[in-house]
């Protein structure tokens, strides 16, 4: 199947037939279970998804997928390095078992791009980019998701940094303590970092700052600058450059937008 180029991250409900399909795509893609279930073949490892399991497919992986029955999937397609999850997060092939918070996030995505029917293109963009950033954080906090994913066996655990960075956003990055608090040494941890996220830590965490501020944006009792503070910029001034070069709109702009 072709497909066009995906840039950003995308958001979709699927239902998929009885007859057996396969397809392959330049972007990472999770195919998370709603209704009934579907069975899916990723290099060679097969496994049935229904509600509350998922499909972690890395780009320019074969995959061969058939619906069982009536069913109903939340499908993310994921340009690589688009969001902020750990390169290594899709290094292989995997079906993972997510827990019940997760299961409800899906859910309330679900129900908002089946009735909330996003206008304008604009809007549509933002309705993704909230999603995206939020199925994306709970992917790397969820226990099912990240057991057994420690950077190919290098001992980064992607859960515990990524929870680590959030509760530090707000704090200038001190890699010290960030490798200190992994149990490595500087120098090592940067390399095992770059490593496991594909980018430094620095980098990655602007990333995360600008994916984190998209979910705050979306409570109008928060104003810029305190969501500029809260994310580690030093002033809205910054917080608005960055935003505004990453998403191609200013964050005021951003949450004008109605869905």
């Amino acid at each position: 199947m072709s497909h066009a180029a995906v840039t950003a991250p995308s958001v979709s409900l699927r239902r998929f037939s009885a007859i057996e399909a396969s397809d392959v795509h330049d972007f990472h893609q999770v195919v998370l279970g709603l209704d009934g279930a579907m069975v899916m073949a990723v290099n060679g490892v097969t496994q049935q998804i229904d509600a509350g399991a998922a499909w972690l497919v890395p780009a320019g992986s074969r995959h061969d997928y058939a619906g069982v029955g009536e069913n109903r999937q939340l499908v993310l397609d994921l340009p690589v390095n688009s969001l902020a999850v750990p390169e290594r997060l899709f290094d292989r092939a995997r079906a993972v078992t997510v827990d019940a918070s997760f299961t409800q996030l899906v859910d309330r995505i679900a129900a908002h791009a089946t009735h909330g029917a996003p206008g304008s293109d604009l809007t549509t963009r933002r309705f993704h980019w909230d999603a995206a950033a939020r199925l994306g954080a709970a992917l790397i906090a969820d226990a099912g998701t990240t057991a057994g994913t420690q950077a190919g066996g290098t001992g980064l655990d992607f859960a515990r940094i990524d929870r680590w960075l959030r509760v530090h956003m707000s704090d200038p990055l001190r890699i010290a303590d960030l490798a200190a608090h992994c149990g490595f040494g500087i120098r090592r941890f940067h390399q095992l970092f770059i490593d496991a996220f594909g980018e430094t830590p620095h980098r990655y965490l602007q990333r995360l700052r600008l994916d984190t501020s998209i979910t705050l944006l979306a409570d109008p009792r928060r104003s810029l600058s305190e969501i500029a503070l809260e994310i580690g910029f030093g002033d809205q001034s910054a917080y608005t450059h960055a935003f505004t070069r990453r998403f191609g709109l200013a964050p005021g702009q951003w949450r004008a937008l109605r869905h």
